[in-house]
């Protein structure tokens, strides 16, 4: 069973998502305790490859309330873990393709924390309209079929 404990929204709006991975991320140990209480913010944060490595960048998670002179840096490099084969194959697909890699939700299982991550594409304004346009005749399809 997985537990949200935070939402990229602002990635649909921006990117079209295709392929989905999951990766494990290294976190000390007062990040950990901020992120079992819920205080984590990816709006702006974005996957970076250094060497064979990858590392999710701007991500805020807040200083944990009672942790003293060993508490963690908020916006610091955070290691992501994943398989050797999918960062090469992510990382080819950003320098060839045009794609970039954005982290879509946090959650945990099974006590440890896990970050959903995507592999997206950028959308012109015209497609966030269109996007715009089908959720909201959506909305209004089923508006009516809850009124008869």
């Amino acid at each position: 069973m997985e537990k949200v404990i935070a939402v990229n929204r602002k990635a649909r709006h921006e990117y079209f998502l295709e392929e989905f991975y999951e990766a494990g991320i290294a976190l000390t140990g007062t990040e950990i305790k901020s992120v079992r209480k819920g205080h984590v913010q990816f709006k702006d944060a974005y996957i970076d490859f250094v060497g064979n490595e990858a590392f999710i960048r701007d991500m805020h998670i807040s200083q944990y309330d009672h942790g003293n002179i060993f508490n963690h840096d908020e916006t610091r490099l955070r290691k992501l873990l994943l398989h050797k084969h999918e960062i090469l194959k992510l990382k080819k697909a950003c320098q060839i393709k045009g794609y970039t890699v954005v982290p879509t939700r946090m959650y945990f299982v099974k006590g440890l924390a896990k970050m959903e991550i995507a592999l997206a594409k950028g959308k012109d304004l015209y497609d966030k309209r269109k996007t715009e346009k089908q959720r909201d005749a959506q909305r209004e399809i089923e508006k009516a079929i809850r009124r008869y």
